[in-house]
Parts: C-alpha cells; sequence; structure tokens
C-alpha cells in the first residue's frame, strides 16, 4: 500500500519556477543548488592531510 502512494507522487510532473525568462522544474534547482554549495565548500575546506604535508615540508626544511 506505501508503494502506491510514493508511485503516484513519484508519477506526478515535477512543479515549475517561473521567474522572467527562466523556466525550471524545482528538482533541477535543487540539485544546481546543492552543487554550488558543495563546489563552495570544497574551495573553503582543507583537503585532508595538507596538514601533515605542511609539517613534513616544514620538517625537511628545518633539518638544513
Amino acid at each position: 500500500m506505501v508503494a502506491l502512494r510514493r508511485e503516484k507522487i513519484v508519477n506526478q510532473p515535477a512543479p515549475y519556477l517561473h521567474w522572467a525568462f527562466i523556466l525550471i522544474s524545482l528538482p533541477n534547482l535543487g540539485l544546481i543548488a546543492f552543487m554550488i554549495m558543495l563546489f563552495v565548500l570544497a574551495l573553503f575546506l582543507p583537503f585532508p592531510g595538507r596538514a601533515g604535508r605542511r609539517r613534513a615540508y616544514h620538517e625537511r626544511d628545518t633539518e638544513r
């Protein structure tokens, strides 16, 4: 019974946002917003292991 309800929801056409000349479905708009957020996070969050490499370079330079 639950599967039938979900099937009816998925079978509906997606709602659209119409703003001036822009026409985009809400699921696509959500996906685009998620990808932009992920891109911005990737710019500002440090890469894993970066501190270890920085420490290794510093130790290598101080040995000389």
